[in-house]
Parts: C-alpha cells; structure tokens; sequence
C-alpha cells in the first residue's frame, strides 16, 4: 500500500454535515492522506432545503453546481494546497447530464490547475473498473432526483436494474442516519439482477459500514464517500489496497 502524504482537496455544499466519513474513511485508507473542504454556497435564496418542494430542491442543487459558485469553493482551499481536487456532491454533478459532469470537472480542473473529478464521475469509473454493466441504485432522492441518476449512468453505459428512491428531506436529515437506516435503504436497493449496488450521496457515514453491505448484499456495494475518495487517489497516479472498505479496496 502506498503510504505517501497526499492532500485531497473536496468542494462540499454544506458545513458540519457528512465531512467526517471522509476524514476517516481516508484515515482508514492511508493516516498519511489529508483531507479539506471547500464550501460551495448555497443560492441566496436557499435558507433551508428541507423546506423546499421537489422542483425547488432540483432547481436549487443545479444553481449550486455553477462555475463561480464551485470557485468560491477553490479559492477557500488555496492555503491547504490540495493535489487534486473532487466536487464531493453527487446530485449537484449528476443533474448536469453525463456530458455536463465531464464538462463541469474539466473547467474545474482547467481553474484550479488540478486533476478534478466529481461524485458522479468517481461512481462510473468505479463501476467499469469493478466490471459492473447491471447496477441497483439504493437512492435518497426523490423520484425525480433518482430518475437523474439513472439517465447519467446510461448515458455512460451502465445499466441499472432496479432503484428505490427514499425521498430524504435534506443532507442534515441524512447525515443523522444511523447503521439501521443505512443497511435498510442498501437492502431495498439490492437485487440480484445486480452486479453492484449503488448509493449515491454524499451526507451518509458508510465508511465503517461496507464490509457489513457488501456481506449483505453479496456484491461489492459502492457508496459515495467511498469513490469519491477512491477517484482522487487514482487521479493522483495510487492503487492503494485496503481490506474492510469494500471490493473497491480490495482489488
């Protein structure tokens, strides 16, 4: 396993939320990876997602992917000096289509100077790297939300079998969820038509949770912590090796 110091450099859309399994999940990794975030603001008339209707949420997520807003992020992370850098939110890169989640990481890459990713990207190349073509999506969104999901990974290839979507009030909410609330949406989300199950959002602590899904479930299980974190590591040119994170780890 590679044990270099490396800085990895995370756009995040909301403080005090999910930023903690990321620190561990990359302590678990490697102690000598260093993680800091960069907080992308939210629209000015965004007080509270949780109050929100559906379209509002969507529409609020897309604002928030914007190049100025994701700039704001990067230039909080100047002193941190990142090595490369990913916009750790899943929705907000996968809403913009596949083409635009490609697009939105190469002009945040061309800004900062930096190899970038996003969520949303780190999932597909997770999956074509594990092989997986059928993919079950354990989702929190809404409906509409999820059905963005799924055409973003169409649109790359990937096939997905079966979805549930949880309809979650807000990242807060689901950054209070507890192993019970996680196994459960993983087990709906599960089928065996699947190669892989999928969760994609970033406010969910998996880190400490993947040996028990993948146990589970019976498949590798890619949550986005997981990948995110993954991604910028492969970026950085690391094939680091690590039992207990899931197949991704493993391999």
């Amino acid at each position: 396993m590679d044990t270099a110091p490396c800085r990895i450099g995370l756009l995040y859309p909301t403080r005090d939320c999910g930023e903690d399994d990321f620190v561990r999940f990359a302590a678990l990794v490697d102690p000598a990876i260093e993680v800091a975030f960069g907080y992308v603001p939210w629209g000015e008339s965004v007080s509270d997602v949780a109050d929100l209707d559906p379209a509002g949420k969507l529409a609020a997520v897309r604002e928030l992917g914007e190049p100025r807003r994701l700039q704001q992020a990067v230039d909080e992370l100047a002193g941190f000096a990142p090595e490369v850098l990913s916009w750790a939110c899943s929705s907000c890169s996968f809403l913009c289509g596949y083409e635009g989640a490609i697009h939105q990481a190469a002009d945040l890459a061309e800004r900062a100077a930096l190899p970038a990713s996003s969520t949303s990207l780190a999932f597909v190349a997770a999956t074509q790297a594990l092989g997986a073509q059928r993919v079950s999506v354990a989702s929190v969104y809404g409906e509409e939300g999820t059905a963005g999901f799924v055409e973003f990974l169409r649109a790359a290839g990937i096939s997905t079998v079966h979805h549930v979507a949880f309809d979650a009030p807000s990242d807060r909410a689901l950054a209070r969820w507890d192993r019970d609330r996680i196994v459960e949406l993983v087990a709906a989300g599960d089928s065996d038509d699947a190669d892989a199950v999928l969760v994609p959002e970033t406010a969910l602590h998996t880190a400490g949770l993947l040996a028990e899904l993948e146990a589970r479930t019976g498949k590798p299980v890619l949550t986005a912590t997981q990948v995110t974190i993954w991604r910028a590591l492969r970026q950085l040119g690391r094939d680091d090796r690590r039992p207990g994170l899931g197949t991704l780890f493993a391999r």
